[in-house]
């Protein structure tokens, strides 16, 4: 009988065993509540979806760091961030998670500091519970009960100047299903921000509160620099494949109008909540707000991210690239066709009426007229791409200013007036790959500009005459 006893023990014992071994296997889809670390990342790039995992625990610990950092080439400024990059680290969490959240303030830092997150239902969105002074950390906890995709910044008076400072961020509060697989995430923040220094003035540059007042702004740029995105940090992707971005605004001040040349968005989770929009070219993002934009590239090519204020975006840096590479497709895109001459007065060209008077250029009789002369007609033709210093456009349109390629060769830059500029060249080391057309100037005009542009910003001095320009028309 004892020996029975002993037998029923034993299984009852394997039996739990077993029953223990297969809730362990399980606990990932069971209703259990787990803990686990957030996986914060740095812009561009986001963590990995939450998939179907059931609503955790998230710990999520984020450092403020006040730093001096690049805004734009050879321009420096004073950032204070979070987690130590312009916007902050990218949350990603789902409806149903309860997050754990500690801020830390470096004791190296200046100032106190706090966050308000938009996906928190609670006073302050976090700030009240979070301020925090250097060398200290709080802790607070909030459920994510709205899917979306939200801001979160700091909320520290004068709130507007912690702001325009670059501390902003995202946080993305996935449904309980997740969200449809795609092949490439990215997360793009634009900010503005207000400098003593004029756009371009080189330097460390401080914070200035009267532009900020006056929405001013003298840079407008996404993750925090003017070349956060372009050329060797472009972001990618392959033709076919399907991209999601997630799209914020920090501001403090300015609403983005976020487009990409040559693609149209397959759908946008508009304002980053739950109305999709369709098939659409450009969507607003309010400032302290956010989108979510997919699209298909379907044919290979360098596309430009931007905002359609487009003097922001050429002249103040909100612009950013998206490689695709693979093979072409000639059904959605040829390409080029053919070039030919455009006469729209037909075979023979026409003249307009006049009172027969032949407007001819003023002819310079000394290096001073040149100089004057050439001012006027580098400010009606060159400005826009050039800039009004020759600095050039960042990454889209090379600098004039002691430029190497310009002063390397004279008669390649008349022939350059002359007959445009297609491809790709370098420029104070600097890659550049755009289209100049050919200028419809005289002999005359072309000897003064560039006789202007080579006695201008440190470049060589050298003077161009007429004769040198039609030597070159001339192809000798």
């Amino acid at each position: 009988m004892s020996n029975l006893i002993k037998f029923f023990v034993c299984l009852l014992l394997v039996y739990s065993c077993s029953t223990k071994k297969e809730e362990t296997v399980d606990l990932e889809h069971s209703n259990v509540e787990l803990e686990m670390v957030a996986d914060l990342t740095s812009p561009p790039f986001v963590p990995k979806p939450t998939a179907k995992r059931k609503a955790k625990k998230l710990i999520v610990d984020m450092e403020i760091v006040e730093k001096e950092m690049e805004l734009a080439d050879g321009v420096n400024y004073v950032f204070w961030t979070f987690g130590g990059t312009v916007p902050g680290s990218f949350i990603r969490a789902k409806v149903g998670d309860e997050i754990m959240f500690t801020l830390k303030n470096h004791p190296d830092n200046k100032l106190p500091h706090n966050i308000d997150l938009h996906a928190v239902n609670g006073p302050g969105g976090g700030a009240e519970s979070s301020f925090v002074a250097p060398g200290y950390e709080k802790s607070f906890s909030f459920k994510t009960l709205n899917p979306g995709l939200f801001v979160y910044h700091c909320a520290t008076a004068p709130v507007g100047m912690h702001i325009a400072n670059g501390m902003y961020g995202l946080i993305l509060v996935e449904p309980e299903e997740g969200l449809p697989p795609v092949d490439k995430e990215y997360y793009i923040m634009q900010g503005d921000f207000y400098t003593k220094g004029k756009t371009g003035d080189r330097g460390l540059q401080p914070f200035d509160m009267e532009k900020a007042m006056a929405e001013q702004a003298d840079y407008v740029v996404f993750n925090g620099h003017t070349g956060s995105m372009v050329g060797k940090n472009a972001i990618t992707a392959k033709a076919g494949e399907t991209v999601r971005l997630y799209v914020g605004n920090g501001g403090p001040n300015l609403v983005s109008s976020f487009h990409v040349i040559g693609e149209i968005f397959d759908r946008v989770h508009v304002e980053g909540g739950d109305l999709i929009n369709e098939n659409v070219q450009t969507t607003l993002i309010p400032a302290g707000g956010a989108a979510i934009v997919e699209f298909k590239v379907n044919v290979p090519g360098s596309y430009v991210l931007l905002d359609h204020s487009v003097f922001r975006a050429f002249n103040k840096g909100a612009l950013a690239q998206l490689q695709v590479s693979g093979d072409e497709n000639l059904k959605v895109f040829s390409g080029e066709l053919r070039e030919g001459i455009y006469q729209p007065e037909g075979g023979t060209i026409q003249e307009l009426p006049s009172n027969n008077e032949v407007i001819t250029p003023p002819t310079a009789v000394d290096l001073e007229d040149q100089l004057a002369y050439g001012k006027q007609i580098y400010m009606a033709t060159c400005f826009a791409c050039h800039q009004s210093e020759g600095q050039g456009i960042e990454n889209v349109f090379p600098p004039l200013a002691a430029a190497d390629y310009l002063n390397a060769d004279v008669d390649r830059s008349i022939k350059i007036v002359l007959q445009g500029l297609q491809g790709e060249i370098t420029v104070n080391g600097s890659t550049y790959n755009n289209v100049m057309p050919s200028q419809r100037l005289s002999d005359e005009e072309i000897a003064n500009v560039l006789t202007y542009i080579y006695h201008s910003w440190d470049n060589s001095k050298a003077r161009v005459t007429p004769e040198m320009v039609a030597k070159v028309r001339a192809g000798e």
